[in-house]
């Protein structure tokens, strides 16, 4: 079952007219970055509890979704990265489809498989590591079990 809850004003102008397209339309596939995917990602805030949605580059491998904390490579990590690692429950919208899932941070080789997957679905993703002495943190949203 999606994330339920109250949600928290969108404060950043060109995010709020792609989430307001996205909710006009029913689906992510009416917005997109320089001609690419993107995926909406609804987290719950670890402080206020309100919900807030991110969308992020479409970066989709056998029903996982990672959430790549790049921050245009900013020396530090986005706000939505503390709320996901301490509320790790996440609803993806990818497309009209809605999906439950729980997100955990990835490290060593797994971590690596799913950079390359996110550079190559949005390169720019590359010149942001360049930016920044961090290494960009990437999480993975794998499906909850329908039980």
């Amino acid at each position: 079952m999606p994330l339920q809850g109250e949600y928290a004003p969108e404060k950043t102008p060109w995010v709020a007219d792609q989430l307001a397209k996205i909710d006009e339309t029913g689906t992510t596939k009416s917005v997109g970055i320089n001609g690419m995917d993107v995926v909406v990602f609804t987290i719950r805030g670890r402080k206020s509890g309100l919900l807030r949605r991110v969308p992020l580059m479409r970066v989709e491998h056998g029903g996982s979704y990672a959430v790549v904390a790049s921050k245009g490579g900013a020396p530090e990590n986005p706000a939505w990265y503390h709320n996901v690692t301490a509320n790790p429950e996440v609803t993806v919208q990818d497309g009209d489809q809605f999906i439950d899932g729980v997100a955990r941070e990835l490290s060593g080789a797994e971590r690596e498989e799913w950079w390359e997957r996110a550079v190559a679905a949005f390169p720019p993703y590359a010149e942001y590591q360049t930016k920044t002495d961090r290494q960009i943190p990437v999480l993975l949203v794998e499906p909850r079990s329908a039980d």
